[in-house]
């Protein structure tokens, strides 16, 4: 990923322009008492106004222009020497200021040279302001030397910040390569788990079926059974995890998305779903992973539990997201250690375990024949 370098002196040039023409319009109107005849102060004013929107809106539309430094300098000092016309004095001073920090922000430390061009020019234009007021000299011969302050400060924060812009562009592109690798672990860990192993013993039972063929008809045709078995299960699990991978959309609310798919399965299943959710955003891995305990719950329900209702709860506690599933089903007698389920086929609720530990939390889950089912899973927020 990268960053155009047009972003930044774009930027900065609009903050220069509104700056620049806040303060000479300002000076102008305060020039307006001070001299005879306004009028060509006036006209200088409403040129310079007009000439600083045009740059605004040039800027905005097409930020590449200041990559062509050579005639927009070349018209803003135009402007610059119009003002000074108008007005030899404190608005000439505040327009050679700004033209100067232009300058810095779309030719970097280059613009020296103009903004020392802008300073002599100064000095000679204090000359002609102490001939006729040497009243507050030390002030008008400070301001020639603020040209050539504004263009080096400029340049300097332009180069800090196209480095900043950049480094953020950087961040965010590792970001995402992180997240990518995070998203190929989790999918490679999800195939392992289930069809690659599934696979693996079908591919077993298929070598040993061309001998048994031969020796053994009886084994071959259980072996062809184990086979057949062995691949309709590989199926059914890639399907279950491509249903995973669809069932959570990251751009939309946590919440959201969770009583979505809880209105499905009450759909599917005519199982009544009542939901307390509070809102959430957990990082991306954590809500997948929430998302399949709850899915695992809910068809644990559907298939096990003979219920006529179930309560989905989703709140913060203690600097945890706790995920709850209730039923009132038939319940069944929980072990002591849910590695106990593993003789009892109730992989389902092993399963879920090992997601709640993989987004470094637990699953508690409390039942009693007769008193339903409580599936809680908490996780950092």
């Amino acid at each position: 990923m990268t960053v155009d370098r047009a972003v930044a002196p774009a930027a900065l040039g609009r903050a220069v322009l509104l700056g620049r023409g806040a303060a000479t319009l300002t000076a102008a109107g305060t020039g307006l008492r001070l001299v005879p005849d306004p009028r060509p102060l006036l006209l200088a004013a409403a040129v310079f106004l007009l000439v600083s929107v045009a740059g605004l809106v040039v800027l905005a539309r097409n930020p590449y222009v200041v990559r062509h430094p050579v005639p927009l300098l070349a018209a803003d000092t135009l402007l610059t020497l119009v003002v000074l016309a108008a007005d030899p004095g404190i608005a000439y001073f505040c327009a050679a200021a700004g033209a100067s920090a232009l300058a810095g922000v779309v030719a970097g430390m280059r613009a020296l040279w103009l903004a020392a061009g802008h300073a002599a020019l100064g000095y000679a234009v204090a000359a002609h302001v102490l001939a006729g007021s040497p009243a507050h000299a030390e002030f008008v011969l400070a301001y020639p030397i603020a040209c050539v302050l504004a263009a080096t400060g400029a340049a300097v924060a332009t180069t800090a910040l196209r480095r900043h812009v950049e480094l953020s562009v950087r961040v965010v592109a590792s970001a995402q390569r992180a997240a990518a690798a995070d998203e190929r672990a989790r999918l490679a860990r999800e195939l392992h788990d289930s069809v690659a192993k599934t696979l693996r013993g079908v591919s077993f039972a298929a070598l040993a079926l061309p001998q048994s063929l031969r020796r053994h008809p009886g084994l071959a045709e259980r072996l062809a059974g184990t086979v057949s078995e062995g691949a309709a299960a590989a199926a059914r699990e890639a399907r279950d995890l491509l249903d995973g991978l669809r069932c959570d959309e990251p751009t939309r609310d946590f919440a959201t998305v969770v009583a979505d798919r809880c209105a499905a399965w009450q759909r599917s299943t005519g199982i009544a779903v009542r939901l307390d959710l509070a809102a959430a955003d957990p990082p991306l891995p954590v809500r997948y992973e929430l998302l399949r305990i709850l899915q695992e719950a809910l068809r644990n329900t559907a298939a096990h539990a003979a219920a006529t209702a179930v309560t989905v709860r989703l709140a913060p506690l203690d600097g945890r997201l706790v995920l709850t599933v209730t039923d009132n089903g038939r319940g069944f007698p929980v072990p002591p250690s849910l590695a106990e389920l593993r003789t009892g086929n109730r992989y389902g609720i092993l399963g879920m375990s090992e997601r709640a530990r993989l987004s470094g939390g637990a699953l508690r889950v409390r039942s009693s024949p007769g008193g339903g089912t409580c599936v809680e899973a908490a996780v950092p927020a």
